[in-house]
């Protein structure tokens, strides 16, 4: 299954819900994505603020690659995402292209 780091927003609550950046797999046909224990499907542009829905539940979501400004949200919103920790040098790294936060770079190596 091929895979890819997404931008998953929960819209069941509104505009702007809890997010995520997590690896998202996709079927060999590409209808479903995986993220978890959960599979979505698209809307095919029918949905309201949102582009796929769990299959199990029915609930929108907003599922989208993340930009290099963080801007991810489909809405401005002050909430972050979270990250999850397995993508987290990836996403911040080569993604944004920013240190990944908290996480302290390692001494250079001095040599004289």
């Amino acid at each position: 299954m091929k895979s890819r780091i997404m931008y998953i927003e929960s819209k069941a609550g509104g505009l702007t819900g809890p997010a995520r950046i997590g690896r998202v797999k996709f079927s060999k046909t590409g209808a479903t994505l995986y993220y978890g224990d959960k599979a979505f499907q698209s809307l095919k542009g029918d949905g309201f603020k949102s582009n796929y829905f769990d299959v199990e539940t029915g609930e929108h979501y907003w599922i989208s690659g993340p930009r290099k400004d963080g801007r991810d949200a489909l809405y401005a919103t002050h909430t972050r995402p979270v990250v999850d920790e397995d993508v987290q040098d990836e996403y911040f790294l080569k993604i944004r292209g920013v240190a990944v936060p908290g996480r302290k770079d390692p001494e250079p190596n001095q040599t004289a």
